[in-house]
């Protein structure tokens, strides 16, 4: 049977990509249709109709993984389907769950024809045509060579199709090994893309019509990528470059570890104009007994601190941060800590999560486990104060002025869609000649989940403006 259909190799190819997890794993997805494209890969957004479904995958928590197991029981009915129909799909399992069960994918769904993890995806094509002559496909082995160096750019349309945001990877891997984490072991040590990488990736974006760049990397403030000048160069002293790019008007970056909040990258967001003041900062607990036995080898003090130092170098500045409740060993009184520490900060958001045990990490081995009712219940706690600090935040906009980047049209007519410095949605009735433009927008209305307001002069030219959806980056988790 014919890979895809009876029309031949050059035909164009139907591929869907699903991602779950963190903002990597969404970068990652994109690049793997990119390194797909010049092979006739053209993306769709039902994966019944695809000839190949890759399932990027997380697994950082037990659920996620287990997501995936039961995606796979409904694409292999779906295989079955297109197989009853004369088609043949490919189903792929990618990611950190392939890099963790590797040929155990294989054994528990065998209609998967593709394993890697993501540190392969480069060599897609040469799986893909492995498959396609009738084999499965294994490959979790960390490569050696730099897989940036053999991906394709994406296409002006692709980048286009995307929006005015994008994601740029300049940092992988973690040498942290927080004890309740997978990371290390399925993403490997830290490793930092060259600076000239990276700027040549983010120019080809801005050219595109690319405005709003986030640097993405498991620990993105331990960059220590080698520069043009043979020295090494900080998350500073990058962020200073790329600031320079024509055409690049807003930056961020995560996931940041607090144990890598230097002062030099803290007063870039005194220095930088074009760093957005919104800042995700994990903590996973207020509690020093408990940072202690996740080794996160920082003190609530010391993150108290690195906050003051940021608000001092940036007073409008935003924090959101991640949270696990239930750690083995955690008491009323830990718990208790955490819950003041939330309210001492006033994140604008966070993540809050019950522990879960990984397999091969040191916490699923301690004593001491809280039962699930007592971390459902803790969580429920957590989640409230969040909430409630959230909703504090985004009333505390209403009257406020700020700049939107507009990425798409809103569900009624003239209405636009973009996103606040502090990546709130905000809904504007507006002309479609904005889309991936930056105006200013006062803030009038706020609701449960998005902020309304009205345009606060008349929109500037549109020279650049993109006539397409854009996707949402949201506030996605990289489990630093």
């Amino acid at each position: 049977m014919a890979f895809g259909s009876t029309t031949g190799m050059n035909e164009s190819r139907k591929l869907y990509v699903k991602s779950f997890g963190c903002q990597m794993n969404v970068y990652d997805s994109r690049r793997m249709a990119d390194t797909l494209a010049p092979e006739g890969f053209v993306e769709t957004a039902e994966a019944g109709d695809a000839d190949l479904v890759i399932l990027n995958t997380c697994h950082i928590r037990e659920k996620a993984a287990e997501k995936v197991y039961s995606e796979l029981g409904r694409l292999r009915r779906m295989k079955e389907a297109a197989a009853a129909q004369g088609r043949r799909m490919l189903v792929a399992v990618a990611g950190c769950v392939a890099q963790a069960e590797g040929q155990e994918i294989i054994r528990r769904a065998p209609s998967v024809d593709l394993v890697f993890g993501p540190q392969n995806y480069h060599r897609l094509p040469e799986l893909v045509a492995r498959a396609e002559r009738g084999g499965q496909a294994v490959d979790t082995e960390f490569a050696l060579e730099d897989k940036f160096d053999h991906l394709a750019p994406p296409s002006r349309a692709a980048i286009r199709a995307r929006g005015a945001s994008a994601f740029v990877t300049v940092q992988e891997g973690c040498d942290k090994f927080c004890t309740f984490c997978v990371v290390p072991y399925t993403r490997g040590a830290e490793v930092s893309r060259p600076v000239e990488k990276v700027v040549a990736e983010v120019t080809h974006l801005a050219t595109a019509g690319v405005r709003e760049i986030t640097l993405i990397g498991q620990n993105v403030n331990a960059y220590h990528g080698e520069g043009s000048d043979g020295r090494i160069w900080s998350l500073r002293r990058l962020l200073d470059r790329i600031a320079q790019i024509d055409g690049v008007e807003r930056l961020r970056y995560t996931t940041s570890h607090p144990r890598d909040m230097d002062n030099d990258l803290i007063t870039a967001h005194r220095d930088l104009p074009q760093l957005m003041p919104q800042l995700h900062l994990p903590v996973q607990s207020g509690a020093d007994r408990i940072l202690r036995a996740m080794n996160r080898r920082h003190s609530r003090a010391d993150y108290l601190d690195i906050v003051r130092r940021l608000r001092d170098a940036r007073p409008d500045l935003a924090l959101t941060s991640d949270f696990i409740v239930g750690f083995p060993g955690e008491t009323e009184r830990d718990f208790a800590d955490t819950l003041a520490l939330v309210e001492e900060v006033g994140f604008s958001g966070a993540f809050s999560f019950k522990y879960s045990p990984r397999p091969g990490t040191p916490g699923a081995e301690m004593d001491d486990q809280i039962s699930e009712q007592e971390k459902s219940e803790r969580l429920q706690r957590l989640q409230w104060t969040i909430d409630r600090n959230q909703a504090a935040f985004n009333h505390s906009c209403r009257g406020r002025t700020f700049d939107v980047l507009f990425e798409k049209p809103g569900r009624h007519e003239g209405q636009l869609v973009g996103r606040s410095p502090y990546l709130q949605p905000v809904q504007v009735q507006a002309p479609a000649s904005l889309i991936g433009e930056i105006a200013a927008v006062t803030i009038t209305e706020v609701a449960s989940n998005s902020l309304f307001g009205v345009l606060a002069h008349q929109p500037r030219a549109a020279s650049r403006a993109m006539q397409v959806p854009a996707s949402e980056p949201g506030l996605l988790r990289a489990g630093a």
